[in-house]
């Protein structure tokens, strides 16, 4: 096993929502990650604690972006997209003077992004527009459906599944209150049906404009808040004739306004995003 030197890492601890992010500029500082070293710094009571470490890069080379931006999850595991820490990450390079660019295209691993910062603070992310296919997602199905029935431990649930750069499993509830978060999520994110695993949101619908929302993110549990999770709950919603082309998404961390129209557009999510305190670590 290779051992990678110590390594002193300036970093940013920033939150959207509560959810939370550890975001280090690895332009102006050299950064070696690996999944242990994410996990040290992921953990709440010997780390610096977070759901999600972000990394600010130069982007590659033709990309058409001015940063890349990596994702890794507090199990070490690196994602394709996180919509709260994309309004982080814009906020970032801004209070850092890393760009003057408004809107920012952002480089992930699921493609170009779009930041666009408001007067107020908030942040609007282009999230592209929702993969359905379930080859795209990924999601094992003999073709597309707006449900899906799915049995996990003998119980048949109907769940939308679709990917917003990264898969998600989408079940309806009465309540939020009394979804069982704790069971099922795990469940349904290592379900076999899932290739790479998925974020499962729990969905409450209160009006044409509303909903209530949970989300057990793959690789981080339950969290406060996950912007991908609350597009992906309004996509869902939209293509079963629940809601409107604007709505609000209470998570427990804040609300989120997400705004989607046709298929093949881009879905758009607003929210804010703050910076907590600035550090450094030994790796």
């Amino acid at each position: 096993m290779l051992l990678l030197q110590p390594m002193e890492l300036r970093f940013t601890k920033m939150q959207g929502l509560g959810n939370d992010f550890v975001v280090i500029d690895a332009i102006h500082q050299p950064v070696s990650l690996d999944a242990e070293r994410v996990r040290r710094l992921a953990r709440r009571r010997f780390g610096i604690g977070c759901d999600q470490v972000l990394l600010v890069e130069p982007p590659t080379p033709g990309s058409g972006a001015e940063f890349r931006y990596r994702i890794y999850n507090a199990d070490g595991g690196e994602v394709e997209q996180c919509g709260n820490g994309a309004r982080c990450f814009a906020r970032f390079v801004h209070d850092k003077g890393l760009t003057r660019s408004n809107p920012v295209r952002v480089e992930t691993l699921a493609g170009i992004i779009e930041l666009h910062l408001g007067e107020h603070g908030e942040v609007t992310v282009d999230m592209g527009a929702p993969r359905l296919e379930p080859k795209e997602i990924p999601f094992i199905a003999e073709g597309r459906e707006i449900l899906y029935p799915i049995e996990v431990e003998g119980e048949r649930l109907e769940i939308a599944a679709l990917s917003m750069g990264n898969p998600h499993a989408v079940l309806r509830v009465s309540s939020v209150e009394e979804a069982p978060v704790e069971r099922l999520g795990p469940l349904l994110e290592r379900h076999p049906r899932f290739p790479r695993g998925a974020n499962v949101g729990f969905m409450e619908v209160v009006a044409r404009d509303h909903v209530r929302l949970r989300v057990h993110e793959r690789g981080a549990g339950e969290t406060l808040a996950c912007g991908t999770g609350a597009c992906a709950a309004v996509v869902a919603g939209r293509l079963q004739g629940l809601l409107d082309e604007r709505v609000a998404v209470d998570l427990p961390g804040g609300r989120l306004v997400i705004s989607w129209g046709e298929v093949q557009a881009p879905v758009l999510m607003t929210g804010p995003a703050e910076t907590v305190f600035e550090g450094w670590t030994t790796l």
